[in-house]
């Protein structure tokens, strides 16, 4: 018996506030996400990683949870 794969989850994840005036690791982390200006969106795979990576930058970022099939 084969198990279905469970569907893979990608988060789509904007840049709204601006980093400027925060600490280098902030900046770090941002970039580290992707994003470069305002109001740009990336998509990634939802890991507990990036998990981490977002709940530190949470007051910069909009974040959409999507569900691939």
């Amino acid at each position: 018996m084969t198990k279905k794969a469970a569907p893979e989850k990608k988060v789509r994840v904007t840049l709204v506030h601006s980093p400027i005036g925060y600490t280098d690791r902030t900046k770090r982390t941002v970039y580290a996400l992707g994003l470069h200006r305002l109001h740009q969106t990336v998509e990634h795979m939802d890991t507990p990683v990036l998990r981490g990576m977002l709940a530190k930058v949470s007051h910069l970022i909009e974040i959409e949870e999507q569900v691939e099939k």
